[in-house]
Order: C-alpha cells, then structure tokens, then sequence
C-alpha cells in the first residue's frame, strides 16, 4: 500500500493511495473511494519527472516523443486522452483487416479510416498546440542555462500537415495492404530536435543533450503550472547533475529556486556533490539518506529537520 497526502497553495487536501494484493490488479483510490475509471485522476496532481532516462527523447525512437506529448497534455487535457484512445483502437482494428490473408474488407477499412481521421485530426491539433506554446519556453530556459552559449529549436513534423488526414491514409491504402500495416497517421508524428541547425542527436554533446531535456521539461513544469490555474506541479529531479558543467548546474539551481516552484524532491548518488550543491544555493531543505532500506534525516539549509 501506497498511500500519499498533497496540500496545494489554496490549501486544498488530497488523499491519493494506491494498494495491490498478490494476485489481484491495483486498487487506486481518491479520498477514501476508489476511481471506477483512472483515467479520472490523470492530471489531480500534476508532475514532472526530471532523470537521465529522458535522454531517449533525443537518441530513442519517435514514440518516446510522441510518449512525452501524450504524458504533459494528458494531464491537462482529459479529452485527449479520450480522441488517443479512440485513435488507438481504430488503428488497430485497421491494422488487423490490413493482415487479412483473403484481403481486407473495403466497407470496414473505410469505417476505421474515418474513425482514424476523426479522433487523428484532434490528437493533431492538440500536439500541434502544445508545441507552439512551449517552444518559446524551452529556448528561454536553454538560454539561461547554457548561458546564451547555444542556439536550440524544436519543430513537430505530422502526416497531418500533408493535408485532410482521411486523405492521407486512404491515399497509400495499397501500400499499407503490401506490408500489413498503416504507415500514415499521427502514429508516426515525431518531434525535430535541432542545436544550431543540425539533429542534436548527431551532434549535440552529453552535456548540451542534458541541458536540452532539462529545458524541455522544465517548460513542461511551467505550461502545466499556467494552464492548471498557478497550482506548480510537483518537480523530480532524479540524478541530474551528471555530465554537466559548474555554470550549468548553478544556473538550474537558480532557476528551480526561484519563484514559482513548488516543492521540488531531489536525488543524487554522490553526498558530497550534493552537499557542494546545496551548500552554494539559498534554498531551504531537509536531506534524506537512505541505505540499504533506512533512511536518516539531517539537518539542511534552513529547516531544522
């Protein structure tokens, strides 16, 4: 059992717990009552998880991009979860006439392909708007960080932008019957990441790569705070600070310090570089050591633990 308590700035009061029994699927409950859909709760607490894990947006595959889009407006759009989902489904029931070994059927393809295009042109234009918006964010927060010593840009490439996307998907129905899958719809959107004017996964170095997510998700942190009415979103910083340089990591510490962020939980392998860290910052902290399963609490910054 999991069971967490979340105070936000207007003083409102959330029990979230999450319990499991061996055997049994996962039990979710808000204040004492258990969801009878969780996709409810996607967006309650809003969060933004920071760790070196995130370096697969540049150097892994498109759907690790199109996952963060999903993940950031989920939690503040719940009508896109539900145009993904309905998207999903018709693309697989797509994909599986266009498996049919007798070839598929034509009135049910079309059906589907609607389906696709409809909910397709939603999830669309709700990526195409995120994008807008959090681009001039993200390049601020490079530019603090890296100290105007980059260039960045981030574009969103779609089928959809080829034209109607019912178009689009019927025009190559021949090819995606030949291979037995769909290869147009937003399935396939992807992000382009440029340093300067070159793919940042080619040439981009550790440490420009880790500023690049640590800008993006910073932006995220700042969208998700506007949008959700200046409730700041819990921020995870989970071992961040490797592969950066002195000036990098000072300026990050400024800017989570500063105003507008809200209760920030940060890790790090290393106690003596943390302690360095915190040591030249003017935050307020407590410090928690965990080993082998106990944990310790010191004394930091200016909260007596």
């Amino acid at each position: 059992m999991l069971d967490g308590r979340y105070v936000n700035e207007q003083g409102g009061e959330e029990d979230v717990s999450c319990g499991m029994k061996k055997g049994t699927k996962k039990r979710f409950k808000r204040n004492k009552k258990e969801y009878k859909r969780l996709s409810v709760h996607i967006g309650l607490i809003p969060l933004i998880l920071v760790s070196p894990a995130d370096t697969v947006m540049i150097d892994g595959p498109s759907e690790e991009r199109r996952r963060m889009m999903d993940v950031v407006i989920s939690q503040y759009d719940v009508t896109y979860i539900d145009a993904l989902n309905r998207y999903n489904k018709a693309l697989q029931q797509r994909n599986s006439l266009l498996k049919a070994e007798c070839g598929p059927d034509e009135e049910l393809l079309s059906l589907w392909e609607e389906q696709m295009a409809e909910y397709g042109e939603i999830v669309f234009s709700k990526r195409d708007d995120f994008v807008r918006r959090i681009v001039p964010v993200f390049q601020k927060f490079y530019r603090s960080i890296s100290q105007e010593k980059e260039n960045v840009s981030l574009g969103y490439i779609s089928h959809c932008q080829r034209g109607p996307l019912l178009d689009v998907i019927r025009r190559d129905r021949n090819k995606d019957i030949a291979v037995g899958y769909s290869l147009h719809g937003v399935h396939r959107d992807d992000l382009e990441m440029l340093i300067g004017d070159y793919p940042i996964r080619r040439e981009g170095s550790q440490g420009q790569n880790k500023t690049f997510v640590i800008s993006l998700k910073l932006a995220q942190f700042e969208l998700l705070r506007e949008v959700k009415g200046g409730i700041s979103p819990i921020l995870l910083l989970d071992d961040i600070f490797d592969k950066l340089d002195a000036c990098r990591v000072e300026q990050i510490v400024r800017i989570v310090g500063g105003e507008g962020f809200g209760q920030i939980f940060l890790t790090d392998t290393n106690r003596d570089h943390l302690d360095h860290i915190l040591r030249n910052s003017r935050l307020d902290y407590r410090l928690f050591s965990v080993d082998n399963g106990n944990i310790k609490t010191w004394e930091g910054g200016y909260v007596q633990a």
